[in-house]
């Protein structure tokens, strides 16, 4: 009994890291980062029903692979240079039906028909822009629909260049590491 409750509280909606909206049932897909582009557009698939069907992220010229169920008709918003996705409004019933996009730039596109419980996302702190996106698909389409958010790729520190290994590092390196360690 025990183990069946800590289940469950470890994989309750209050345990996420990351705010879903939607009724969030079915399969769970996840974006995958892109390290050298920023997102560039989004284009969202929609059924004759106005169910968002499915979503796609474009990171530079390249567009990610579908997240949620083909078919249906696309609507689609580019960004332009240095313009990225700074918040979304959006609306759900038993599935996701409505995203509209703002940017830093004061651009908006709406995507889908709007009914249902809205919803507003954005990220937590100045300067983090929409960087992927995760939820779940399930039947005729998307369900659950979550956002992730991070600096832009321009402002991110550099990686820091990965310390050699003992065998790799000069002898000169090792004994001055050696003494230092030792106090001497």
């Amino acid at each position: 009994m025990l183990l069946w409750l800590t289940l469950a509280v470890l994989w309750s909606t209050p345990c996420w890291a990351d705010q879903m909206y939607g009724n969030a049932r079915g399969t769970y897909f996840s974006s995958t980062p892109d390290n050298t582009n920023d997102i560039s557009g989004i284009r969202v698939s929609i059924s004759l029903i106005g169910i968002i069907r499915s979503v796609q992220l474009r990171y530079g010229s390249n567009w990610s692979g579908i997240y949620g169920v083909r078919g249906g008709w696309a609507e689609e918003f580019l960004l332009g240079p240095d313009e990225y996705i700074v918040g979304l409004v959006g609306s759900h019933g038993i599935y996701i039906s409505y995203l509209v996009v703002y940017t830093n730039l004061g651009r908006w596109a709406p995507l889908g028909m709007g009914r249902g419980y809205s919803f507003t996302a954005s990220p937590n702190e100045p300067g983090k822009i929409l960087t992927g996106i995760f939820g779940r698909t399930h039947g005729l389409g998307i369900t659950g629909i979550g956002f992730k958010w991070d600096y832009p790729l321009a402002d991110q520190p550099p990686t820091p260049a990965p310390i050699p290994a003992l065998s790799t590092r000069p002898k000169e390196f090792t004994q001055l590491h050696t003494a230092l360690a030792c106090g001497l």
